[in-house]
């Protein structure tokens, strides 16, 4: 690789992560080009993208974005994963490292903020912002529908009540044979 081609390498991994929420970066060791693929239409299907970096690139990258303190991160065979929404890429990669002990979490960023881990992995285990507003929609319904099921109470068993009258008015107007 030419000095431009590291240069444009770095400007393009400059733009994605100024443009991203969440950064998780991952040593990758012993992965096979299926797991390897797999793992990257896995994160590809969640809105999310991976790349395999080289370090010291991928330090000059960092500089001048919010996620300049992962620097020390990178050594060794270091893969990043990013997404703009702050849940995919984590949720993704996490899923993976627990079915696939080749790939290790070593940290990872979020708004700037550095996460271990364990941060990581607990940013995972969060509800995406899909099932958030669908929990909030539930919430928002509940409410309405008790209120509608007590407005109605009262005319049913009204209904009910005119009902049974009009049986027993039926049952006495029919002569005993």
């Amino acid at each position: 690789m030419d000095r431009a081609q590291k240069q444009q390498l770095v400007e393009t991994l400059q733009q994605d992560l100024t443009d991203t929420g969440c950064v998780v970066v991952t040593h990758q060791t012993g992965l096979n080009v299926a797991e390897a693929t797999h793992l990257r239409r896995q994160v590809r299907a969640a809105g999310a993208r991976l790349r395999v970096t080289k370090n010291r690139l991928a330090r000059r990258a960092l500089a001048g974005t919010a996620f300049e303190p992962l620097a020390p991160l990178f050594t060794g065979p270091t893969a990043i994963a990013f997404s703009r929404d702050p849940l995919a890429a984590a949720k993704v990669v996490v899923e993976f490292a627990n079915r696939n002990n080749k790939l290790t979490i070593i940290g990872g960023g979020l708004a700037g903020r550095q996460l271990d881990a364990a941060g990581v992995k607990e940013l995972a285990s969060l509800p995406s912002l899909d099932e958030l507003r669908g929990k909030l929609v539930g919430l928002l319904q509940t409410p309405a529908m008790r209120l509608a099921t007590v407005v109605q109470a009262p005319a049913g068993q009204l209904a009910r009540v005119l009902a049974a009258y009009a049986e027993s008015q039926a049952e006495a107007a029919v002569p005993a044979q």
